[in-house]
């Protein structure tokens, strides 16, 4: 099991998404979440339109470098468009330390044509994952609660996918009762999973 960072490594909303959380997040050997949007012609930081003064996305990059590639890159895709932007900035970054994520089925087609990594989603809202057999992992989500279970990751594995869980807060649920049931499932114990929190350092104490 491996752990990706929600907008890096914080404790106030006022820090997520900034340069000292990513950094955080790799000096303590977590990978990340990181929504990547377009301004300018340039590849910013920014979960909603982005304005000027957005965090760029090289200097996010280059700290990922700076500090070893620990981790894995979970790079959410905020806007249609940024796959040669993307392909341009991440040749740096060796392919199986990042994932290109929620795409729209249309542009994801792109990432499919070029062999790029990209996970496809999974979730209450979609039940069928949208180039399966393209994807080199599934982006396991659920907006109501009760879909994620051992059985859908199990079946994802064994169809040589990798799974990234998403966990319950970022949907604004709790999530300390739910990981204490996840945390009895075999599953974790396979690399191929990664958990997505806003509480790794929660997360490393409740799935050791």
């Amino acid at each position: 099991m491996t752990l990706l960072a929600h907008r890096g490594l914080w404790v106030v909303a006022s820090q997520r998404n900034t340069l000292e959380a990513f950094r955080d997040a790799f000096v303590n050997g977590f990978g990340i979440e990181i929504d990547v949007r377009d301004l300018a012609g340039e590849l910013v930081v920014s979960h909603d339109p982005p304005v000027a003064g957005a965090l760029g996305f090289d200097a996010v990059l280059d700290e990922y470098l700076a500090q070893g590639t620990p981790g894995l890159l979970a790079v959410n895709v905020k806007a249609d468009g940024l796959h040669a932007l993307l392909t341009e900035a991440l040749a740096r970054v060796p392919a199986e330390r990042w994932f290109a994520f929620d795409m729209s089925v249309p542009d994801t087609r792109g990432y499919a044509q070029s062999a790029l990594p990209f996970y496809t989603r999974h979730s209450d809202l979609e039940a069928d994952p949208s180039l399966y057999d393209a994807a080199g992992g599934v982006w396991l989500d659920d907006f109501a609660g009760g879909f994620i279970d051992e059985p859908k990751i199990a079946a994802h594995l064994a169809a040589g996918k990798h799974v990234a869980v998403v966990s319950p807060e970022l949907h604004r649920r709790e999530h300390r009762e739910t990981w204490e049931q996840w945390a009895r499932w075999d599953v974790w114990a396979d690399p191929r999973v990664h958990l997505c929190t806003d509480h790794p350092l929660e997360a490393q104490e409740v799935f050791a």
